[in-house]
C-alpha cells in the first residue's frame, strides 16, 4: 500500500476558503490566474503522495456556481506548433482538449484568448475552428509601452486596445496550455476594463509550486527547480515578502523579478496599494496540508532522480542542452541525492548483464520488483508488463499466455508491409492481448488488473520508442530509461 503524506481534502477546503476571502476582498469579481496545470497534475501528485492530480478543478467544481473560465494561447506557440510533452499534442490542440474537461466537469467555459497576435494565419485558422463550435474567441495584441512606459501599457493605447471579454460570474479562472501564453496580461487587461466601467475587480495566482511557507531548500521546493529547470526557473526568498511584513516566504525569480512592474500596474489601474508582495498574490495552501514529512521527502528524491535521467535522454536526443542536465545535477548534490536510490535501476541493469539482452524493472505497490527483457517476440517493456500482470493475477511465471496464431501474423505483417525486421512493442502486445481475451478468460482477468500498475515505478536499460512508451505514459507507470539508443540504426531511434 503507498504511503500517504499529504491530506488532499484539507487542502481543498483550505483553498477554497482562501478564494472566498479574495472574492469578498475585491467586492466579488475575481481575476484568477492559474498557475501550472489545472488537470492532470502530475507532478503534484507524485512528489506529493495523497494530492489527487485534479484537485484543482475539484475545488473549483465546489465553486461551479459562481466561477466561468477564459483559456489564454498565444499566436507565436501556435504559429510554431509549440508541444505539450506530457501530452503529445499542440498547445492550439490542448486548448480543444482544457475547453472539453471543463465542460465535462460542469463549468462555463467563457471565450479563448489568442494573444500576442499579429495576423497569423494559423491563428485565424484556430479562431475560425473555434468560432465554428460555438467557442468566443477575442484576439488580443502585444501590449505597447510594456514593461517599461507604465503610463502607456494602463491607457487606451496599450490595454485599452484589447477588447473587453464580458464575463457574468464573479470568480473568472485563467488558465492556458501553459507558460508565456499570456495569462496574467489578459487578467490585468480585463482589470483596466472594468476599472474604466466604474467596476472593482481584483487579481490573484493559484499557485503549486514553489511553496512559499516551506524552506527554500527543502525537496518540495527543490524538485519544482528541477521540473523547471529548463525554463532556468530559479527559487528565491521574497525579498518584498520579508521587507513588509519580517517574514521569510519563498518565491521564484520571475515572479519576484516582475513584481515591481506588475505593483504599479495595479497600483496604475486600481489607484491603491493592492499586494505588498509576490506572495501576497498568491493562493498556495500545499505547505498547511503536508501531514507526513518523510513520505513526502521519499517522494520528492524520486520524483527528483526521475526528472534527472529524463534530461538524459532528452539530452541524448538533441532536445534540450547538457546545461540542463548540470543544473539537476548540481540540485541533486545538495540533497545528496544518488541515482542508486531508484531500485528499479538497479534490477533492470542486473537482468541485462544476466541476459545480455535490453530490459526493463518495474517495482509494483506491494514493492515487488518485476523484470523482463527483450526477447525474439517482444519488446522488454512488453515482457515485463506481460510478468507484471502475471503476477497481479496470480499465475505462474511459465503459464504460456499469446497464442502464436496471434504472434506470428502480427510479426509478418510488420516485417513486409512496414519493411521493420523488429520485434512486438508493448502497444501490439496489449491488442495481441485484447484479442486473446475474447476467448480467453485468464487473460481477460490480466487485462481488468491494468489499472493496478497506475504510479508504479520503471526503469528500461535504453530509450524507449512511442510504441513502448505511450503506453506507460497512458498508464501512469513513472518510467525512466538509461540514455542508450536501442540499436545504431537512426531511423528506429527516431
Amino acid at each position: 500500500m503507498k504511503k500517504i503524506g499529504f491530506d488532499d481534502k484539507k487542502y481543498r477546503e483550505l483553498t477554497k476558503e482562501e478564494i472566498n476571502k479574495r472574492l469578498k476582498k475585491f467586492s466579488n469579481k475575481l481575476y484568477l490566474e492559474i498557475g501550472g496545470k489545472l488537470f492532470d497534475d502530475l507532478h503534484a501528485s507524485r512528489i506529493l503522495p495523497g494530492f489527487k492530480y485534479n484537485s484543482k478543478i475539484e475545488i473549483l467544481k465546489e465553486l461551479k456556481d459562481k466561477t466561468e473560465v477564459i483559456v489564454c494561447i498565444s499566436a507565436k506557440d501556435i504559429e510554431k506548433r509549440k508541444m505539450r510533452a506530457d501530452y503529445d499534442i499542440t498547445y492550439d490542440k490542448d486548448v480543444m482538449r482544457i475547453i472539453d474537461n471543463i465542460r465535462k466537469n460542469e463549468l462555463k467555459v467563457n471565450s479563448v484568448v489568442i494573444t500576442l497576435f499579429e495576423n497569423e494565419n494559423s491563428a485565424i485558422n484556430l479562431k475560425n475552428k473555434l468560432e465554428f463550435n460555438g467557442i468566443k474567441v477575442y484576439m488580443h495584441s502585444y501590449t505597447e509601452g510594456y514593461p517599461g512606459d507604465i503610463e502607456k501599457v494602463v491607457s487606451e493605447n496599450g490595454y485599452g486596445k484589447n477588447e473587453y471579454i464580458e464575463t457574468e460570474k464573479p470568480l473568472v479562472v485563467v488558465t492556458a496550455p501553459g507558460p508565456g501564453s499570456g495569462k496574467l496580461a489578459t487578467c490585468l487587461s480585463q482589470l483596466y476594463h472594468e476599472y474604466k466601467r466604474k467596476n472593482k475587480a481584483g487579481y490573484a495566482k493559484f499557485e503549486t509550486f514553489p511553496v512559499w511557507n516551506l524552506p527554500l531548500k527543502h525537496p518540495v521546493n527543490i524538485a519544482y527547480e528541477v521540473a523547471t529547470a529548463d525554463l532556468k526557473d530559479v527559487n528565491m526568498i521574497d525579498s518584498f515578502h520579508l521587507e513588509h511584513y519580517g517574514e521569510t516566504a519563498v518565491n521564484y525569480n520571475r515572479d519576484i523579478e516582475t513584481f515591481p512592474i506588475l505593483r504599479k500596474i495595479l497600483k496604475e489601474i486600481t489607484k491603491e496599494e493592492i499586494y505588498h508582495s509576490p506572495t501576497d498574490m498568491g493562493i498556495n495552501m500545499i505547505g498547511f496540508a503536508i501531514t507526513n514529512e518523510k513520505v513526502i521527502i521519499n517522494a520528492c528524491v524520486d520524483e527528483i532522480i526521475r526528472r534527472y535521467y529524463k534530461s538524459l535522454v532528452s539530452y541524448k536526443m538533441g532536445e534540450q542542452p547538457i546545461e540542463v542536465t548540470e543544473r539537476i545535477k548540481i540540485l541533486m548534490n545538495e540533497l545528496n541525492i544518488d541515482v542508486n536510490k531508484r531500485k528499479v535501476v538497479k534490477y533492470a541493469h542486473k537482468k541485462q548483464e544476466e541476459k545480455k539482452s535490453h530490459s526493463m524493472a518495474i517495482e509494483l505497490e506491494d514493492g515487488t520488483i518485476i523484470t523482463g527483457r527483450t526477447t525474439n517476440i517482444m519488446s522488454a517493456p512488453a515482457s515485463t508488463l506481460i510478468n507484471a500482470l502475471k503476477y497481479i493475477t496470480n499465475l505462474d511465471e511459465d503459464v504460456y499466455i499469446i497464442s502464436p496464431l496471434v504472434i506470428e501474423p502480427m510479426l509478418k505483417i510488420k516485417k513486409d508491409l512496414f519493411h521493420k525486421n523488429e520485434v512486438l512493442n508493448l502497444q501490439e502486445i496489449l491488442l495481441a492481448l485484447s484479442i486473446n481475451a475474447a476467448t480467453n478468460p485468464i487473460i481477460a482477468k490480466m487485462l481488468e488488473n491494468l489499472n493496478k500498475l497506475n504510479n508504479c515505478e520503471a526503469h528500461a536499460t535504453y530509450i524507449l520508442t512511442n510504441g513502448d512508451a505511450k503506453p506507460l505514459k497512458q498508464l501512469k507507470i513513472n518510467c525512466t530509461c538509461d540514455p542508450e539508443f536501442k540499436s545504431n540504426d537512426l531511423f528506429i531511434n527516431d
